[in-house]
């Protein structure tokens, strides 16, 4: 009877124990449904904040798109169009941005403006490090455009490129090689590093050494020179040119043309060619010698009568008092072959 009674003690615990935990998941469950009904509940009611942020942000965008109009029909110095639209484009995402914001406290109001200024603060310091070389072209566009150092159009030099500059945006500028090649250079290299604007004036100058013989006249060369310079097709008149002696090299004398073209590729090329076919037809016809470079090996074993007299030499040797006359190598032979023919 006793083992009866234990072994019914024992079901109606367990019959208790899963009835509790039955009531335990009904609970769980109806927790998770009020959750669920709690959260549909509170989005119909942020509905109409929500539309309102919607509103507020569609406001803000229509006056993006209107001040950006306005900014791009201005024209801001020299560079035009360029500086306006990137003066836009910066007011365009600015006032969107400050849109977002608004429409963000409009549809949750717990948010205040100092929380969004301080997670901009540490999202703007994580994106300034991303993205620190965008940033640096951006603004060294900027100052480009303010500062207009050069223009579409002009021809520069940036490192191993030379170019046309076709376009100057915020990133970088675009140029054309004199062989057609598009070159994309960064707007930070431009600005940090030493650039050659080769069409900032309009008029350049330019030159070329010609040699000429020591037995020719230098006057008459120069006159020949110059007068080859001046009747040339693309050399200006305004700035005359002028020849100049500048070095007195080994085997001539170098003259160095200078005259002044207009300061585009194409015509300082053409007229340098013209100038230098010229100059060769002129010193031609003229008689004047342009020689070729010469090298003399000069040998002090030769069959003079002063070879080897260090007194009455010509190669240059010092010479001393009781100088040795060395024997010549015509006698050296002449004795080695007494020699055999005696032995």
């Amino acid at each position: 009877m006793a083992g009866n009674a234990d072994d019914t003690g024992a079901i109606d615990d367990a019959l208790t124990g899963a009835a509790q935990s039955t009531g335990d998941i009904g609970a769980d469950i109806d927790a998770t449904w009020a959750t669920i009904d709690g959260l549909i509940t509170g989005f119909f009611a942020a509905l109409p904040k929500m539309a309102i942020g919607i509103v507020v942000f569609l406001v803000f965008w229509i006056i993006a798109k209107l001040v950006r109009a306005a900014i791009k029909r201005a024209q801001f110095g020299d560079s035009g169009s360029q500086l306006s639209t990137v003066f836009a484009r910066l007011a365009y995402w600015f006032i969107l941005i400050v849109g977002v914001f608004v429409a963000l406290t409009v549809v949750l109001p717990s948010l205040t403006p100092g929380q969004l200024i301080g997670g901009l603060g540490i999202g703007g310091l994580a994106i300034g490090f991303a993205f620190q070389d965008i940033f640096s072209n951006l603004l060294a566009g900027i100052l480009i455009l303010i500062r207009q150092p050069f223009r579409v159009g002009d021809e520069i030099e940036s490192g191993d490129f030379k170019g046309r500059v076709e376009a100057i945006e915020t990133r970088a500028t675009f140029i054309r090689t004199y062989d057609n090649r598009r070159i994309i250079i960064p707007n930070k290299q431009i600005y940090s590093d030493p650039l050659k604007v080769i069409s900032a004036y309009d008029i350049r100058r330019s030159q070329y050494d010609i040699g000429i013989g020591y037995g020719d006249d230098i006057r008459e060369a120069k006159d020949v020179i110059l007068k080859a310079i001046k009747g040339t097709e693309g050399v200006l008149e305004d700035r005359a040119p002028d020849v100049l002696v500048v070095d007195l090299a080994a085997s001539w004398i170098t003259l160095r043309g200078r005259w002044w073209t207009a300061s585009n590729r194409g015509d300082e090329t053409r007229t340098s060619s013209r100038v230098i076919e010229n100059v060769a037809y002129a010193l031609t016809e003229a008689g004047i010698d342009m020689p070729f470079e010469t090298q003399v090996h000069l040998f002090h074993d030769q069959t003079e009568e002063t070879d080897g007299d260090r007194a009455n030499q010509r190669e240059g040797w010092p010479t001393t008092a009781n100088n040795p006359k060395p024997s010549k190598i015509s006698d050296s032979v002449r004795e080695g072959r007494q020699k055999s023919a005696n032995d």
